[in-house]
Parts: C-alpha cells; structure tokens; sequence
C-alpha cells in the first residue's frame, strides 16, 4: 500500500517507521487540502491530523483511497457520506489525551481566576501594581461538567482535588462514577443556573450543535466562567458574545472556535470573505473574542503534550497496522 502520512514533524515519523518493510510511506509536512491532493491521487492510506481538509472536495481527488486515519478523537471534519459510498474505511484515536485536556481546562481557568495574563503583561513591562488584579478562589466554587466521558471525569476529579462542588450533565449518567468520585448528576438547565463554572466536554453532533445559546445564558449565573474545550460548534458564539457584552458571562476560556481554520491568518478571512465558504457573522464574532481582555483563546492545544502526542502516534500506526493485515480497528465509518 501507499501511507501519505500528512502534518507530521520530523520527530514524529519514527512511530510510522517500521510500516515501511511491506509498504511505501510518504511524509508530508503540510496538510492535505485542494491545493495537493492530486498529487496524492495514488494513495491507499492517508493519515491527517486537525488541519487537513477531508471534505468531499478533496477526498474526490484521492482515486486509490481505501482507508483515512485521523489522528484525532473526533471525525466531523470527515465527510463519512462519500467515505461509505466509496466503501473508505475510517478510524479514529479513540483516547490518548483525557488528563491532558483536563489539565488545560484548569490551566485556562486558573488563567482566568488569577487574572495570569494582565499580571504577566503587567510586570513585564516593569509595573508591580496590583490594582485590577484581584482574583477568586476556586474552592468551595461549583463546577459543572457537560459531559462525564473521559476527559469530563478527569476533570471532575482535578476539581474534587481543588476543594470544589461538581454537577454534572449527560445523556447517558454513571451514578456509579458519580457515587465513587462524590459528584451529583442534574438536568442541564439546574447544572447552568447552579453552576459558577461550566465547562464542555461534548461531541459535536446535531444534539449538541449550538447547545450553548442565547436561552442556555439566560438560565446561568450572572458572573459565570464558560470553559470549552470541546467543539466550538457546541457554543453560539454570538450568543457568547451577547452574554460577554451584557455581563452576564463574566469570562470565558476557549481552546475552540468554530471557524478556527479560516482565521488562523488574516489573509485567510479575506479570502475566505470574497469566497463566501463560511458563515461571516461568526467568522466576526471569533475575531472579536480574540481581542476582548476577559476572554483567554487557545489554539486548539489542549492535547498537546509531548506524552499525549506520543500516544496518538502510537496509536494510529496501530490503526494502520491493523487495517493492512485485514483486521479494522476503532473504526467510525466503513
């Protein structure tokens, strides 16, 4: 077979290198998109991470394609229609970042509660002032989880080892989970209006497409913490912005945006402007979210650490592996 192993560094191809005996194995340092695909027509396997395109558009192009490893949980960036009706098979990394995400979740939060950013800028501008600066304390705060997966219980039990009250939402509830870590199930308007932080932990389907929006900010508390680490589709990122604007949100931490690719340049939401690809009023809105001083934006690194990487690595030459000899692993399409 063919591997096209795309957005890999350097350091990162030893984990593909014993692949290389019974296949031919191309790593390419950008994405897969429209402007390269052809030249990767021939390929049996590709493997992508966050930033490739596998729209119909461009997997139309890959003649010879059999199967897509994503190094990634999620897969909605992958049009699985044309992958069934091609018979391309699909698989994922199903874990590899649970305590890693987790971790940032706090480490957004604690930006936000200990006002990290203004102090940084502050004193490296040689001013030791600590008006404006003043904080609160996460212990004895509430927390809501959406979402009790595995990154929602890592969270829960690093806000549990903070001091601080947990409720939590999700379709399927493990009261088991919940009796052993010492956290309460609730519908998800009482974990809004209860909550001083709230913090997403969802996939993004059509249930939870917009589940944050004008009606969920009306339901929480005035001066609440909005934490998303999930999909950015997950929160109405208008509606946010209402919220922030009115007072009602008093901070948000956001790892995701949902038009994150297209405003990674400047030069991008141009082009993306005169091409109309994408929904213009929230292009604005995420643009505006960069510049306000009470929201802190990642981009799109809760899961990398050095372990983490290594892990969805891993993982992923095992899914080609696997995929090679006939025996399909964690397969989400095909």
């Amino acid at each position: 077979m063919k591997i096209v192993i795309f957005e890999v560094e350097a350091w990162e191809r030893e984990a593909f290198r014993d692949l290389d005996a019974p296949h031919e194995v191309v790593f390419v340092a950008e994405p897969l998109g429209l402007d390269n695909a052809e030249a990767y027509a021939d390929a049996e396997v590709v493997s992508t991470f966050i930033y490739s395109d596998l729209s119909g558009a461009v997997l139309s192009r890959l003649g010879a394609l059999r199967f897509i490893a994503t190094r990634s949980t999620g897969f909605d960036h992958i049009d699985l229609g044309l992958c069934k009706g091609r018979g391309i098979t699909v698989s994922n990394v199903p874990t590899y970042g649970d305590n890693t995400v987790a971790e940032h979740v706090f480490a957004l939060l604690l930006t936000i509660s200990h006002r990290m950013i203004e102090a940084v800028d502050r004193t490296r501008r040689g001013d030791f002032s600590q008006t404006g600066l003043q904080g609160f304390d996460l212990r004895d705060r509430t927390i809501g989880v959406v979402g009790t997966g595995n990154i929602g219980r890592n969270v829960i039990g690093i806000a549990r080892g903070f001091g601080m009250r947990v409720l939590a939402y999700d379709v399927m509830p493990d009261e088991s989970a919940a009796t052993e870590m010492d956290f309460d199930y609730v519908a998800l308007p009482e974990l809004l209006a209860r909550s001083d932080i709230v913090t997403l932990h969802v996939p993004a389907n059509p249930a939870t497409h917009h589940m944050i929006d004008d009606k969920a900010f009306a339901v929480m508390k005035d001066g609440a913490v909005l934490i998303n680490t999930a999909r950015g589709a997950v929160v109405e990122v208008r509606a946010l912005l209402r919220a922030l604007a009115d007072g009602k949100i008093a901070a948000a931490g956001l790892d995701v945006l949902p038009e994150e690719p297209a405003i990674r340049e400047e030069a991008e939401l141009l082009r993306s402007f005169f091409a109309e690809q994408h929904d213009l009023e929230t292009l604005l809105a995420d643009h505006i979210l960069l510049r306000m001083r009470n929201v802190v934006i990642t981009p799109h690194s809760a899961f990398n650490t050095r372990e983490a990487v290594e892990r969805i690595l891993k993982t992923t030459a095992e899914n080609i592996r696997a995929f090679g000899a006939g025996a399909s692993q964690n397969v989400v399409s095909g």
